[in-house]
């Protein structure tokens, strides 16, 4: 059960107007990196989340925390949609944003919306919930969830550098500081579950008894004439986990070339397939 006050998290003020980054700010709601995204995620993995209940609690408060975050920005695209043009005639005025329909302005934004944000991306491509992952797996889950801050603090990043009005440059670092936490905050839950070492590889409930030793910590190169792969920390040493230590050899193939033998008859093969 969700709750609202109808305030904003953090203010949201805008300066001078712009269409043309109304359009960009798109990405923040609707796009990959967006808020739309991960408040999805953090929400379906607390829906989902077994265990110890404050890691549910913990995804809830972030998921809402987060739909206020789509909240702040779907405002701000509508104050820079303040003074937009809703015609063609008027781009041809001298008004400072009239330019906007024909250098960059969605149009959707007055068709669709009468001036307001949209969940879509910057290219308008409708938000479609396939980038929100919920595994079930809380370690998998967390390092999703830092991917997922990680990128949108890039965003919204170059979101800051690509304008000067003070209010969007403050609304904007607000986003980014928030970013700053949440990747530390699920940092710090794998942290507390005993890090890399205790966590990894996950499931760490497999038995890695059962899975192939001789590949377990081995990098393989795929080189055509068989140079040995390039090295780093990933060949050599302890692994991460601390269960193994890295090599490296050029990749061989085990297997024969795969014979899948003739078609059915009733596939809609053709004849050759079929008698071959």
């Amino acid at each position: 059960m969700f709750y609202t006050d109808y305030k904003l998290q953090y203010p949201v003020r805008v300066e001078t107007p712009n269409p043309v980054f109304a359009k960009a700010l798109q990405q923040a709601i609707g796009g990959v990196e967006g808020e739309i995204r991960v408040a999805m995620q953090y929400m379906f993995q607390a829906w989902g989340a077994r265990g110890d209940s404050k890691y549910r609690e913990m995804l809830l408060n972030t998921g809402a925390e987060e739909l206020g975050h789509i909240e702040m920005l779907s405002t701000a695209v509508a104050l820079n949609l303040e003074n937009a043009p809703l015609s063609f005639q008027e781009e041809l005025s001298q008004d400072p944003v009239g330019g906007a329909i024909l250098n960059g302005m969605d149009l959707r934004q007055i068709l669709s919306t009468g001036l307001a944000a949209m969940p879509v991306d910057a290219n308008g491509v409708p938000f479609d919930m396939s980038h929100v992952y919920a595994s079930g797996n809380i370690a998998a889950d967390m390092y999703a969830n830092v991917t997922a801050e990680a990128t949108g603090r890039a965003l919204a990043v170059r979101l800051y550098n690509m304008t000067n009005d003070p209010g969007m440059k403050d609304m904007l670092s607000f986003l980014i500081a928030r970013d700053t936490m949440h990747q530390n905050q699920w940092l710090a839950v794998v942290e507390e579950l005993g890090g890399p070492q205790k966590q990894m590889p996950i499931p760490n409930s497999f038995p890695q008894a059962q899975e192939n030793q001789d590949y377990n910590y081995v990098y393989l190169g795929f080189a055509q004439d068989g140079a040995e792969p390039p090295r780093g920390r990933w060949t050599e040493g302890e692994s991460i986990d601390g269960k193994g230590r890295f090599s490296l050899r050029p990749m061989e193939p085990q297997g024969r070339e795969p014979d899948l033998g003739p078609a059915r008859k009733d596939s809609g093969a053709q004849n050759a397939q079929i008698e071959g």
